[in-house]
């Protein structure tokens, strides 16, 4: 598990913006996982049990209302406890223990990750940093099914994190781009019937440091983009 906290803010902020931004209360506590095996589950809940302890979920309308009014609204502060890359345990294991606490989850797929042959996913996994644990074996389906992500969306934020966990960087051609961000939305619109509204790259890298790729970001009509340190608003 990594704690972040993140703030809504413009794109390429720099310290002293990110500084004032704490200041002035416009931030959110992110926590963020990945894999989220069986074996990990009483550690997973007492987790998540201890952050809604002390916090409220953030649904993504309340995400909207405190950007509009720059107000949290709620009595506790928010938390974002956010599942990447789309494993099967995410939606068998975190999101069952998210909603015994209480919380919402925030699962950011990776869309062809779960298009991949169940034979093929471990070596495809292995092939684009989604990282494997020894529970995971070769063989087993290890992405979830786009039923589950469509069963998730009814209850939590489901939302894409590229197709193949690509990093901005890397997204050099026009189909690359196509491929990487602009086609995720469109499938994860189709599935859940939603509008996916953020997005987020491996690494964690920010809008507003690639034109040609928050061109693409924009244009797809994504309207937050998750990095490092930073929900940003893109509207």
């Amino acid at each position: 598990m990594t704690a972040t906290t993140q703030h809504a803010d413009i794109p390429g902020a720099s310290f002293t913006e990110h500084e004032r931004a704490f200041q002035e209360g416009r931030f959110l506590r992110v926590v963020n996982y990945h894999n989220t095996p069986e074996a990990d589950t009483e550690k997973v809940r007492a987790e998540l049990h201890s952050l809604a302890e002390r916090f409220d979920p953030v649904t993504l309308e309340d995400l909207d209302a405190f950007r509009t009014t720059g107000e949290w609204h709620k009595s506790r502060p928010g938390i974002i406890p956010v599942f990447y890359e789309g494993y099967r345990n995410n939606a068998e294991v975190a999101a069952p223990l998210a909603e015994e606490a209480g919380l919402t989850g925030w699962f950011f797929i990776c869309t062809a990750f779960l298009d991949v042959p169940v034979a093929e996913q471990f070596d495809y996994a292995n092939a684009h940093h989604i990282d494997l644990v020894p529970e995971d074996r070769k063989g087993d389906r290890l992405a979830m099914t786009w039923d589950q992500v469509a069963d998730l969306s009814t209850r939590h934020v489901v939302t894409p994190h590229t197709a193949s966990h690509a990093s901005a960087a890397s997204l050099e051609t026009d189909e690359a781009i196509r491929y990487e961000v602009l086609e995720p939305k469109r499938r994860m619109d189709e599935v859940t019937g939603q509008d996916a509204a953020c997005t987020a790259f491996l690494w964690g890298t920010p809008y507003g440091k690639n034109p040609r790729v928050d061109a693409a970001v924009r244009e797809a009509g994504y309207r937050y983009q998750f990095s490092n340190t930073m929900v940003q608003y893109l509207g």
